[in-house]
């Protein structure tokens, strides 16, 4: 359906519309692209195509209706009472996938939030029978007026539980998070630099995880195959240790309540070091899905970190599409998640990313300067250890705000090659 978008994006976006039913396991008797002049505030389509849409729903049996434009609840309501149906919009899609696929209770508390705000102003509709008890508009004892009174009142006993229950999940919310964040402390306490991987849902960001660090997150050709956040660790060519983070993909009309449930999910991308921006080479709408996942950073916060762009499945699309997108998207890496083309030289861009944070310095530490070598421990990574006299011989990568504490220690680089020499002569072996 679309009234001002253009056929190609419409397109697009019923398909993509289709792709989320199916994740819901929902069988799909057909889909119709509809142009309208004008949005109607009742229906959002005129009594014409309303009626010739509840036809064809008829004729095929179907028990929902399904739209990709957002309803107000007014229209959701008219809907159903004209088709006696389930009708509902791309939003409440996105959401029962999110039910779905939620796992840890943070997830299942911030769909649960999501939910709620979005049923919030259509509670009206589960009383709507009330409205129409008794025969008359006059408000004497036992007509409409009556019924209607009870009905309001109903609904307001009701809203009030519904408060409640959202104050008392995001309670709820604010003790889980309260728990993570006093993890993540834990976690910064060691020097360990992030990168958030994110992108458009389905874009491969689970499957480069796995590609980069060995693991075995869960993948699937779904849409939100995985809702919640996922670190793993990788070990670079230099020494380094940098955490990865896996977070939920992005998709097009992603209901703001989302957005602003799963914002503490998402806030993994706000606090990383830099970002790894995965897209997949292989969509037709590559250059939308780049702005979607660009515009939810925007609104989270996160625009302005330094990024990575990972261009993913380049062992799906020819040499020429490849060339054409490495050119569009200047200084993007190709990569293939699928099988391991351009890994290395993501990895390299990677460690650059950390260079500005990280020195690698031969030290030359005196042993009872236990409390420095400690503090590499504690703050860097020894790749090396030798000894010569009552000193210890270190070659180690630290961040840039411990120079000073190394200054006088750091070895000259031939001083520390002729140490390696002396030692291999006097062990041949």
């Amino acid at each position: 359906f679309f009234d001002k978008a253009g056929t190609d994006e419409a397109t697009s976006l019923l398909e993509e519309l289709r792709e989320l039913v199916a994740t819901l396991e929902i069988t799909i008797a057909e889909t119709l692209l509809i142009k309208v002049r004008r949005s109607y505030p009742s229906h959002l389509v005129g009594k014409g195509k309303m009626a010739e849409l509840i036809g064809k729903a008829g004729e095929l049996n179907c028990d929902c209706i399904i739209f990709d434009n957002e309803l107000t609840p007014r229209q959701q309501r008219n809907w159903e009472e004209e088709a006696n149906l389930l009708v509902i919009d791309r939003q409440e899609v996105i959401l029962d996938i999110f039910s779905m696929r939620a796992r840890t209770k943070e997830a299942r508390l911030q769909v649960q939030l999501a939910r709620m705000h979005y049923a919030l102003p259509r509670m009206a509709r589960m009383w709507g029978h009330l409205d129409r008890q008794g025969g008359g508009s006059g408000g004497g004892k036992g007509g409409a007026g009556a019924a209607r009174g009870e009905g309001e009142k109903q609904i307001e006993i009701d809203r009030r539980l519904a408060h409640k229950r959202i104050d008392k999940v995001k309670a709820e919310l604010a003790t889980v998070r309260k728990q993570r964040a006093t993890q993540r402390k834990d976690r910064l306490r060691a020097p360990l630099p992030h990168a958030a991987i994110v992108g458009y849902t389905n874009a491969g960001k689970s499957s480069l995880l796995n590609k980069l660090t060995q693991s075995k997150v869960l993948v699937e050709d779904k849409l939100f195959a995985t809702l919640d956040t996922t670190t793993r660790k990788l070990e670079l060519a230099d020494g380094q240790t940098l955490l990865m983070t896996d977070t939920v993909g992005f998709v097009r009309r992603l209901p703001h309540g989302l957005v602003e449930s799963f914002k503490a999910t998402l806030e993994e991308a706000v606090l990383a070091d830099f970002l790894i921006h995965v897209i997949d080479a292989s969509s037709p709408d590559i250059h939308e899905h780049y702005q979607t996942t660009l515009d939810v950073l925007k609104e989270l916060g996160a625009d302005e970190k330094r990024m990575v762009l990972a261009i993913n499945k380049i062992d799906l699309v020819d040499n020429d599409r490849q060339h054409e997108l490495e050119t569009h998207f200047d200084g993007s890496v190709l990569i293939s998640a699928e099988n391991g083309a351009g890994m290395d030289v993501l990895v390299a861009k990677m460690g650059d990313m950390l260079l500005e944070n990280i020195v690698r310095n031969n030290l030359q530490i005196p042993q009872i300067r236990q409390d420095l070598v400690a503090l590499l421990h504690r703050e860097g990574k020894i790749l090396s250890r030798d000894y010569k006299g009552n000193d210890v011989i270190l070659n180690a990568t630290y961040p840039k705000r411990f120079l000073a504490n190394f200054a006088e220690f750091v070895m000259a680089e031939q001083n520390y090659n002729q140490i390696k020499d002396n030692r291999s002569n006097a062990n041949p072996s």
